[in-house]
């Protein structure tokens, strides 16, 4: 029986997986060494889940990529006052195997049983596919 619970995010914004590491680096001072964050306006309720070794799993272009582990939630206070719940991140992305999702607001519960597998090792220099290629595989199976 698996005890943790994953979270599930589109990737606003981000092309590609080179894209989402590109601002994470960009923004490496801002956080603590070795972690990166995502700022959410919602605390999650199964906090206790999701930090016993749960991921936070990227959707690019309608497509599961990649994922980061969470190791911690923090409370971030925006200019305006208002409380946010920061997922904090170990700052390595791992690729996953390519799983279509479709589009939602916010971020979403995402049981073990239903995320995708992390690539072997060695896949993650393969050449990129285009997203739609890789998103018609996904959607098929194949990917």
């Amino acid at each position: 029986m698996v005890d943790h619970l994953n979270i599930i995010k589109l990737c606003v914004g981000a092309e590609s997986v080179e894209d989402l590491l590109d601002w994470q680096k960009d923004n490496a001072p801002r956080w603590a060494p070795g972690t990166a964050e995502h700022v959410t306006r919602m605390w999650p309720k199964r906090a206790g889940e999701i930090l016993a070794g749960g991921s936070l799993y990227w959707v690019i272009k309608g497509v599961v990529l990649a994922r980061q582990r969470i190791v911690g939630l923090e409370e971030r206070r925006g200019a305006d006052g208002i409380a946010r719940c920061a997922l904090v991140l170990d700052a390595e992305v791992i690729r996953t195997e390519a799983a279509p999702r479709r589009p939602f607001q916010g971020w979403r519960y995402l049981v073990p049983e239903e995320t995708p597998r992390d690539l072997p090792q060695g896949r993650e220099r393969d050449d990129k596919l285009p997203p739609a290629l890789e998103q018609a595989l996904a959607e098929i199976g194949l990917r």
